[in-house]
Formats: structure tokens, sequence, C-alpha cells
């Protein structure tokens, strides 16, 4: 099923101050509210909504240029600020000369600070949380190792259940508001529903995760959702990844399942089912490794954690040892590959060359502007790139891959974390007057659009 949320275009995200990104078409206030009547307080609604986004896509602004770019007049924006401002949404910055003549013009930027969203994820060794608030800013992140097929539903949800209050506590600490919870999960995810269909590799069937998770945080006011960690992933990628000019691409996730996040044009692609993206599936692995959804030969079997720490190393060796933490064990296998170990360069080179067969079948069909590498393709992506491209223009039909390109991921082990958050986040971009203002009472003069 369809989620109610798409992205639309960049946000300013972590770290990023608007500046120096392309500039991107906005509908105006009219285009936006023409399909059918409305009344005065709706269109102010959507006019805060304008606004809001306009300055999440396209950085800070002046109140001139954000009149001039929306198309909503200056004293509309004037009070719509205003208004904003006494959300805690947004505040004001710098006075800034806009030309040589005329008056100087205050820059309006996000702040948001006052709420937060919160993103989940459970998978096949751990569990994580992250709290972003408006601006993309990290008020808290947190991961914890964990065995989850060995616990089960129960008590790997107890585990994430406490890694949440925890994350919570500290949004409270820092002053801020969670607005929502999502978690990501790998496997097949009715999102309307709140149900884990299928997980393979973590063994679940039929979970209810948005009910239990409820009852576990005592029923929050604020939504709880679950979603496909690579569908999440996808949409992190696209809103703070390293690739702010790319609109059309697929995600990898590179852990112990393989899946896949397809973007395009601005829109996740979820299937008629909501179950798109099962890219581990594909039938590019050997007959002789059986895949954790039990069949034989699935891609992931080749391409998987599990392929890759099976190529590097013999059983006994630490970096198999779950106990040791996945990154520590990257580690290692990168200083020996740093080292010039012969079998390490073997085993990536091999794997490198699998990924680049199953991206082009993917490129072939989807015709991105990138693939994105997540999760371990993107910590030992080095060793990826050159046979993974190589078999991408031998076996893409359109010359030079269809213009594809190879990207590593810049949000390592946290996409599906983060764009769990941003999804949360999302229900005060829609609405911005659940922040309640700090001040009503210029709010109460305000009547009309303005």
């Amino acid at each position: 099923m369809e989620s109610a949320w798409q992205p639309n275009r960049h946000p300013a995200g972590a770290g990023r101050s608007g500046a120096g990104r392309a500039e991107k078409p906005v509908r105006t206030a009219a285009e936006r509210t023409r399909r059918a009547p409305a009344d005065q307080t709706t269109v102010r609604r959507s006019n805060l909504v304008l606004v809001l986004r306009h300055l999440r896509d396209m950085g800070p602004r002046t109140r001139a240029q954000i009149a001039a770019e929306t198309g909503l007049n200056k004293a509309t924006v004037s009070s719509l600020v205003a208004e904003l401002v006494q959300r805690g949404l947004v505040r004001e910055g710098t006075v800034l000369r806009e030309g040589s003549i005329g008056r100087p013009g205050q820059v309006v930027e996000l702040d948001g600070h006052g709420v937060c969203g919160v993103g989940l994820e459970v998978n096949v060794d751990y569990v994580a949380a992250i709290v972003l608030n408006l601006r993309g800013d990290v008020i808290s992140e947190s991961s914890m190792g964990l065995d989850v097929p060995r616990l089960g539903p129960d008590g790997a949800l107890d585990a994430l259940a406490d890694v949440a209050r925890e994350a919570i506590r500290a949004a409270a600490d820092s002053g801020a508001t969670p607005v929502g919870v999502t978690v990501a999960i790998p496997g097949l995810v009715d999102v309307a529903q709140g149900v884990l269909t299928f997980a393979p590799n973590l063994r679940w069937r039929d979970v209810p995760v948005v009910e239990a998770l409820l009852e576990r945080l005592e029923r929050p006011t604020y939504p709880v959702r679950v979603d496909n960690d690579a569908n999440l992933s996808a949409l992190a990628e696209y809103l703070m990844g390293g690739s702010p000019d790319v609109s059309n691409l697929v995600y990898l996730t590179g852990e112990v399942g393989v899946g896949g996040g397809v973007i395009v044009d601005g829109r996740l692609l979820r299937g008629v089912e909501g179950f798109s993206g099962e890219v581990g599936h594909m039938p590019f692995g050997s007959a002789q490794h059986v895949c954790g959804c039990g069949r034989r030969g699935c891609w992931e079997t080749a391409v998987g954690l599990a392929a890759l720490l099976r190529a590097v190393a013999d059983p006994d060796d630490p970096v198999r040892e779950p106990v040791r933490g996945l990154e520590p064990r990257l580690a290692e296998i990168k200083r020996r590959a740093e080292g010039g170990d012969e079998r390490t360069l073997a085993a990536l080179q091999q794997i490198g060359a699998a990924l680049g067969l199953g991206a082009s079948v993917l490129v072939n069909l989807f015709n991105p502007r990138a693939v994105v590498l997540g999760g371990y393709f993107a910590t030992l992506g080095q060793y990826f790139l050159e046979p993974a491209m190589a078999e991408l223009r031998a076996r893409v039909l359109a010359p030079d891959a269809a213009g594809c390109r190879l990207e590593l991921s810049t949000l390592g082990f946290t996409a599906a974390v983060r764009g769990g958050a941003h999804v949360a986040l999302e229900a005060v971009l829609a609405d911005p007057t659940l922040v309640p203002a700090t001040d009503r009472r210029s709010l109460s003069s305000t009547s009309g659009l303005g």
C-alpha cells in the first residue's frame, strides 16, 4: 500500500546551510490550493506549509526572497513568518543587504529545536535509535548489539522499547518534543496496518510491530509507524545524502540481507502492495548457499554480509564472531586489504563483481542517476567500485552505463534510522499548526490568508 508521505525535495539536512544547492521550481500558493474551495484557515495552513517547506528545501531566505520564489505577496509572507517564529519552527538570523539599493533584509531560517522525530531500527544483530530535530541536527544516537533472531519478536521489541525510551528521554532533556516514531525493519512491511509480514533473516512472520511498541511505550500521543529499512534508507539518502541533485536513485542496504530502495523522480517506489525493493532475492547467487528466505541462489548469498565473512575468513577467524561487533570486524577486514592480504583482496574483488552484476539489472530496469551503496558496501566501497563499475559498463545496454554512477553512502549504518526520523517529522512539515505558539495574542489578529 502507498505510504501517506512522499518526499518532495532535499531538505537542508544535518550540517547543510542551503547555500550552493540547485534552485528548484516551487508551486505558488494559488497552484497548491486551486483544486478545491477552501476556507481561510485551510488556505493559511497551506501557506504555512509552503513557507516552512521552502525554507527546508532552499535554505535561509529573506522575506522578500520567499515572496518572490513562492508567489505569495510580501505582507502574507511577513505574517506567515511571524507565526512560524512564534511556533518555534523558524528563526530570524543575520541582516543582509539584497543589492546596492533598498532596505536590508533579515534572513529567516529553520529552527525547530523544540520538535523532533525518532527513528528506530531492528536488524539481525543490533537495534538502534536516532533523534533529529527539524533542522536535521542529531539530538541523540545509540546502538545496541543484539542477537535478534535468537531473542524472537517479544525479546527484541522489549530491547527496542528500552532504546526508544532512552532516546525520548534524551529529547526531553534537550527541550525537544517528539512528533512521531518510525521503526525500520528488514523485511516485507504492511505500512498501513503496522505489521511486519515477513522478515526472513530475523525469522519473524506476521508481527504487529506498531501495536507491540505502542503498548511498551504506554501509548504515546504521537504516531508510531513501521517501514522497510531499505525504503527508509533510500529516503534518507535522497533527502540528506551526499548527492542533493539526484532525484532518481537506487539504494542498496549492504547488511546481512540486501534490500533496495528506489526513488523515481523524487518519489519512493513501493509497488502495488508496498513490497517492492526485495532485490536481495534476485536469482544471481550460487545454488550452493541457502538464503535466509529458505531458497538457494539469491543475490544476497553472493553479496550479503555473510558472503563477505565466508569469503575472507575461516569459521574460527575472529572476524566471523558476531560478539566482536560489526564495525571492528569490518575495520579488520579493511586493514588486511590495505596490507595486501591476497585472500581478502580476492574476496572483495569477487563480491564487487557480483555486486555490479545485480546492480546492472537494476540500472537496465530503472535507469537511475546513481546506485548508492550503503551499509558495509560503503565501508569497504573503495574495493568494490572498480569491479562493480566494470560489470555495469559490460552489462547495461545503454552506452556509458546509461549515465549511472556508483556512489558510496555518507550515512553509514544510520541511513534507516535517519529516514525514519525524517518520516516522523513530516507531520509538522505537513501541518505546522500542530506545534503550539508561544504567544497567541498576535495570532488572533491574523485573519484571512496572511
